[in-house]
């Protein structure tokens, strides 16, 4: 077993392996249905992540700016995943999450988008 601190300073035991999302849910299902990520031991971790070994834990949803980075980091990767398969010689700059959303700077060459992109699919 492992001692999971809280932000309150409240410890309470998990089996070492236990994830930030099996803590939300044993808090409640809701938490679990809205968690985006934690901070443990002062970094920033995937909810799904292990964790092994004693440590200081905060739960990120929507509603705290972290959770809010998380989310936005995290489709500026899935954007670019999309790009990337449709536009193969796409070349990527900078593409940070930024205080209302995410951006990336893209170099498309000679391709265009337009309207018609938006039909394509991974047939």
């Amino acid at each position: 077993m492992i001692n999971i601190t809280f932000p309150d300073k409240a410890v309470r035991q998990f089996p070492e392996g236990v994830t930030a999302l099996d803590i939300a849910k044993s808090i409640s299902e809701g938490l679990a249905r809205n968690i985006l990520s934690a901070k443990i031991n002062s970094e920033v971790w995937d909810a799904t992540r292990p964790i092994l070994s004693d440590a200081t834990i905060e739960l990120y949803t929507w509603e705290q700016n972290e959770g809010k980075a998380t989310f936005w980091h995290s489709s500026a990767h899935l954007m670019a995943e999309a790009i990337e398969f449709f536009y193969p010689d796409a070349k990527f700059g900078i593409g940070p999450n930024i205080e209302n959303g995410f951006y990336y700077d893209i170099d498309f060459g000679n391709n265009t988008i337009s309207s018609d992109d938006f039909k394509k699919n991974r047939r």
